[in-house]
């Protein structure tokens, strides 16, 4: 959107300083006045944006005004970034000359479309003309110059605060009962908080009930059924709606709740809070403020007072779209609801009620089967099944209605004035940089899992994320996206123990969006191989090919064909998601010199061609997944704006470039699961700005140009996950120092991994290693495998690691005893595997102190405090696991595992019993495979010991065979035995092989 580039323009130009030109270098005066005609014209400009945003909806002349504007400003970015480019090259090659890189700290800010303050004017040799910069920014300026004195003829108002947002429905408390469908469920839990008592409200007032949901959820529908129910008639004295929109008008809301009691004569805000204040008193209340989006936390504080005057038991319910109005409001997470999408089946009742309304039984018969296809457009969204179902009661062909099946939803004029419009007030109500984040998000195909980190790096590719107060750009793609998630444009929020937060965008929110951004980005599917497809325009900026066939492995491609780049020179995204993509034509590569982004993610080429290199504007280059490739070229290095490097699952990828060093502005290298990358270069010590080095080879053999394991004490930016492996090849513990891992406090996720080396002479140094890979107090998960050191050579570190939730231990061949992990306050996952040595385990892995000990103490004693989820696999010399023993175990004071939820107990051959204080833990799942025979039977035996120990749990596998669901015990068929790992058709980093 033009607001949002114009805005960032004159924020990069204003920051400029140019206080390092040097005064001899030619032509940069005549450069300096190029530059402040373009700040006066574009500030020009942004003084009417407002106003040209809101008209080119409906007027085409303004549109195209828009679209010249946006074109020039993207030819400035290009021009400033390439001459930029040069610069930054002249500098590596003069450090590279005087023999130390490692000084080179660039001041380049990569920003959105003109990052001009990031020119480093007093680097620049004498011998770089500025001529060609200066000839091409005046004739930029020129053509800016024209669209801003065409701007007059427009007459746009000047404004200084937000674009006029589309009307907004008011809403009453009346509902059709009969014209609802679903939401029985919600009505039933809100209904339920209404009535229910709290302890709380005693010293907070009334509890504040939220419903959250994107705009056309059904977030009013749900608050009508519940204020119009019957026993919420009968609970409240006083039942309020008011209809609240934007802005918050306090007084507006006071009169409603006041209702004709004493209304005042004055105006004042006091007197009406006053006559508030007397007409709740004492009583109890039911508030409902429909559609808040205020988060002005002052506004709601003054409101707040007056109601305290309440009877106990006062409830204000309140529906909005952001989930950081609930929270301004006072709102506990558990008593927010957060509405869902419908279930096809009500979705199809709103849509039938509707769309047959006034049809005959045969006619509805007709086009039922067509209608259900139809139906499944509106992905459970209701407003868009009443938006379609009311299109379609004046359809009466059966073309007609397959029309509209085969139809974008967003091209249906019906959609988009009843279901876009209301989005677009979420979507005006987003800042601007915010909203270019948004738009962005069209370049994935419907229901695609966005990864939050994978997301900001590409946010940063294009430069969407301006600098605030100093934030790396990181903190601000992170605010951005949290801004999305709480504001419902995201959906089905999910974060795995491996710290990684993926989210999906509704199907109608992916049409809105497109709809939004039709110009600039373009989906193609494509079937056949060798079908040439011309792009719709030579404005799309953001291409993404999907393969659709059903037979992809068949249907390898080379990237030249079916597409014609002829209209793509402008591009700056070029995505290929799972394409089967077997070459890449270095011709193609050539066309696209503009290229910002390049996702080839999920293909199979053998070869990246060399020519990458020219492309000097390429932030972000995705190569996860393909598993031919076995290196990269070499002219990689001479990408020197490179922030992001995808290689996840490159599983022959043999080495990377010796001069990667010079790619200085990279701060994320993936290469997790590159299996066979044996070393890393030298080189990467260099990159200071690195961020994220999600892997680490320690290399066996000792070699000047391999970074080796005490250079990662140089990367202090390092932040994220980082997985270390063949710790077994260093010889000197030492190193391990070195590294410095307990200063790096941004890495939440670690492994360890002490394979290879010499497994008879590695457990000593083993040991005093791993107390000098003490990793940082921040961390959150740890994964330590094939560890060689003795049961008490595991280093204090451990067991006093605050934040630490997840925690596997493989693989310690040499462990007789387990670690006191009991000890640690937050830990919620834990995994025990393949530790043979291992007999007992007992009150030392627990944490607890001697039993004497224990009785004497008069404060609680708790082992495993939020401890969630316990497996245990591959203990073939398991036979005993105790617990404190003797009266501790029976004293209240002591609480072993209080949150334990699913215990896994596998491949434990010699174990006969389980420990008695699992009687008391809140199990739900119990899974007991390939154990001894022993304690399989006892656990089934009807009146059995180890029976009585587990009788509580509700969900019960042995063996995979007898299965006891909610208490009864079922018979199942025989399962498969597992496939030895050996024998997998898959490589460890879990990508199949062709």
């Amino acid at each position: 959107m033009a607001d949002a580039l114009v805005y960032v323009v004159l924020q990069q130009l204003a920051s400029t300083t140019y206080q390092q030109i040097e005064k001899e270098v030619e032509l940069v005066l005549d450069v300096k006045k190029e530059v402040a005609k373009i700040t006066s014209n574009l500030k020009a400009i942004q003084a009417v944006l407002d106003d040209a945003e809101k008209r080119q909806v409906k007027e085409a002349v303004v549109r195209d005004w828009l679209d010249k504007l946006t074109d020039v400003s993207y030819e400035m970015d290009d021009v400033l970034d390439e001459w930029n480019t040069k610069i930054l090259m002249q500098q590596v090659d003069n450090q590279e000359k005087g023999g130390d890189i490692t000084l080179l700290v660039t001041k380049k800010k990569v920003c959105l479309f003109i990052p001009f303050d990031c020119f480093c004017f007093g680097l620049v040799s004498r011998v770089i003309r500025c001529r060609d910069i200066k000839l091409k920014l005046k004739d930029l300026n020129k053509k800016l110059t024209e669209i801003a004195e065409e701007r007059k003829a427009y007459k746009f108002q000047h404004t200084e605060g937000r674009v006029e947002q589309p009307e907004r429905q008011k809403s009453s408390s009346f509902v059709d009962i009969s014209k609802t469908f679903g939401r029985e469920n919600e009505k039933d839990i809100i209904v339920s908080k209404l009535l229910s008592e709290s302890s709380q409200e005693i010293i907070r007032g009334p509890l504040v009930i939220p419903i959250v949901g994107m705009g056309g959820m059904g977030k009013t529908t749900l608050a009508q059924l519940a204020y119009n129910d019957e026993n919420v008639k009968a609970h409240f004295e006083r039942r309020i709606w008011v209809c609240v929109s934007d802005p918050f008008d306090e007084i507006k809301i006071a009169k409603a709740i006041i209702d004709g009691n004493g209304t005042p004569n004055s105006d004042e805000l006091e007197a009406f809070f006053q006559c508030m204040s007397k007409s709740i008193e004492g009583k109890k209340f039911l508030l409902v403020l429909d559609d808040v989006w205020t988060q002005d936390h002052r506004k709601w504080e003054q409101l707040k007072l007056p109601l305290l005057k309440g009877a106990m038991g006062s409830r204000i319910l309140v529906t909005t779209r952001k989930e950081e109005v609930a929270i301004m409001m006072g709102a506990k997470m558990s008593h927010m609801i957060h509405l869902k999408q419908l279930s096809e089946e009500s979705c199809w009742s709103l849509f039938y009620h509707l769309a047959f309304f006034d049809k005959e039984e045969d006619e509805s018969n007709v086009f039922e089967a067509i209608g259900k296809e139809i139906v499944k457009k509106c992905k459970g969204l209701p407003l868009a099944a009443k938006a379609l179902g009311s299109l379609m009661r004046f359809k009466k062909t059966k073309k007609e209605w397959q029309d509209v099946l085969h139809s974008e939803i967003w091209e249906l004029k019906e959609v988009e004035q009843e279901v876009f419009q209301p989005l677009l007030l979420s979507y005006y109500d987003l800042a601007s940089a915010v909203k270019r984040c948004l738009l962005y998000c069209v370049i994935f195909p419907k229901d695609y899992e966005f990864n939050k980190d994978n997301l900001i790096e590409l946010w940063m590719s294009q430069d969407y994320l301006s600098l605030e107060r100093n934030q790396e750009k990181e903190i601000v793609g992170e605010n951005c996206f949290n801004n999305l998630v709480m504001r419902s444009w995201f959906q089905d929020f999910k974060k795995d123990d491996d710290g990684n937060t993926t989210v999906k965008m509704h199907d109608i929110v992916h049409d809105f969006v497109q709809f939004l951004n039709r110009k600039e980005c373009y989906i193609m599917n494509f079937k056949d191989a060798n079908k040439r497809i011309e792009l719709p325009s030579d404005k799309v900026r953001h291409l993404t090919l999907i393969l659709a066939s059903d037979n992809q492995i068949a249907c390898s491609i080379s990237l030249s064909p079916p597409v014609s780049f002829d209209n793509c020179k402008v591009l700056r995204t070029l995505s290929c998601f799972d394409s089967r993509i077997t070459t890449l034509d270095p011709d193609l590569i050539l066309q696209l010199k503009g290229l910002r982004t390049l996702n080839l993610s999920g293909n199979i080429f053998s070869e990246l061609p060399k020519e990458i290199g020219k492309l000097i504007h390429l932030r972000y280059i995705d190569l996860s997944g393909n598993h031919r490739m076995n290196e990269l070229p070499n002219t990689v290095c001479n990408l020197y704006n490179l922030q992001t490097l995808r290689l996840t699952g490159c599983r022959h990828l043999a080495k990377l470039p010796k001069a990667i060093g010079k790619v200085i502005n990279l701060k994320h290298l993936h290469i997790k699961c590159c299996n066979a990358l044996k070393y890393l270069p030298k080189g990467i010590g260099r990159l200071r700005s690195l961020q994220v080095l999600d892997g680490f080879s320690v290399c066996a053999a000792d070699n000047s140009e391999t970074l080796q394991l005490g250079d990662l004490g140089i990367l202090d930016k390092l932040q994220g996950s980082l997985f270390i492996k063949g710790l077994g090849n260093v010889r000197d513990a030492s190193e391990a120092e070195k590294a410095q891992l307990a200063n790096k406090r941004h890495i939440l996720h670690l492994e360890l991994d002490f394979s290879n080396g010499d497994k008879r002479r590695q457990g000593e140094r083993d040991g005093e290693m791993l107390s000098f890979l003490e990793p940082p107090q921040s961390l959150e998960f740890l994964s330590i495998s094939c560890y060689c050191g003795g049961s008490f050579s595991s280093p204090n570190w451990m067991i006093s690691l605050p934040n630490l939730r997840t925690l596997v231990l493989r693989s310690w061949k040499n462990c007789d005893f387990l670690p006191p992990l009991g000890k640690l306050p937050s830990l919620q996952t834990l995994s025990i595997d393949d530790m043979p040595s291992v007999r007992k385990v007992g009150v030392e892995f627990l944490g607890i102190e001697e039993t004497s000990a224990l009785l004497k103490s008069s404060s609680p004693t708790v082992s495993f405090p939020k401890l969630k989820k316990l497996s245990f696999s591959g203990m073939c010399s398991w036979e005993e696991w105790g617990g404190v023993g003797g009266l501790a175990e029976e004293d209240s004071e002591v609480r072993i595992m209080p949150c334990l939820s699913s215990l896994d107990i596998l491949k434990a051959d010699s174990l006969r019993t389980l420990p008695d204080f699992l009687r008391k833990t809140p199990l739900r799942d119990l899974t007991i495979y390939k154990c001894s025979i022993f304690l399989e039977r006892g656990c089934q035996e009807s009146r059995g010991e180890e029976r009585l120990k587990i009788c509580h749990i509700p969900n019960i596998e042995i063996n995979y065979k007898s299965v006891r669901e909610d208490g009864v015990w079922i018979q199942q068929e025989d399962e498969t035995e597992e496939t030895d790992s050996s024998e997998s058709d898959e490589d460890d980093d879990g990508i199949a092989q062709e």
